[in-house]
């Protein structure tokens, strides 16, 4: 624990105030654990050091497909069967789960290529969100908690984040907002 605590590439440690890390929302995850950060910090560490004296669960490990069917044993026996299933480690789930999701991030992803190869851009949509609600596309990006400017923001961030794909981290670098706002902005715009 002591060692992770100071392992900069380690979110731990940024939790802890260990390490410095601006890609990490810090407050955001320690107000699940407590109001006050001191506080927050203790209850987190409590939660980590329970999990680490739970050791490693069976169930908890190995990558999606295998997990979801029970193991590598179940994974063999079905393959002997001639009973394939896709799998995809970063989900979990069987095979036809994870043929969906497989098919709507193609889906989404051949909609994002789509606008760009027509030349739509988030400036381009900034300047659609400024048309929309009667402001100047400078003002789209500017700060301020104005209804109106707060409404053409959350605007600008769902169709920025969901028909583009931008990241979060790359909004809350062009709006100067921390990632947990930008998501906030998204869920208000959509």
């Amino acid at each position: 624990m002591k060692e992770l605590g100071k392992n900069r590439y380690s979110g731990h440690g940024v939790l802890l105030g260990n390490v410095v890390g601006g890609w990490q929302d810090t407050k955001y995850i320690l107000r699940l654990f407590g109001g006050k950060l001191p506080v927050a910090r203790g209850y987190y560490r409590e939660f980590v050091q329970k999990g680490v004296a739970a050791g490693r669960k069976r169930e908890l490990t190995g990558g999606g497909l295998i997990r979801s069917i029970g193991g590598w044993s179940a994974a063999k026996l079905l393959r002997k069967a001639g009973a394939l299933q896709k799998g995809d480690e970063r989900i979990l789930g069987d095979g036809e789960f994870v043929e969906k999701v497989l098919a709507q991030a193609k889906e989404a992803f051949e909609g994002k290529y789509r606008l760009k190869v027509k030349g739509i851009h988030v400036d381009r949509i900034a300047a659609r969100v400024a048309e929309i609600v009667g402001k100047d596309p400078a003002e789209v990006w500017a700060a301020g908690n104005q209804h109106n400017v707060v409404q053409a923001r959350s605007l600008l961030c769902y169709w920025a984040a969901s028909e583009l794909g931008l990241s979060p981290a790359w909004l809350s670098r062009k709006l100067g907002l921390s990632q947990a706002a930008i998501s906030l902005s998204v869920a208000r715009g959509r």
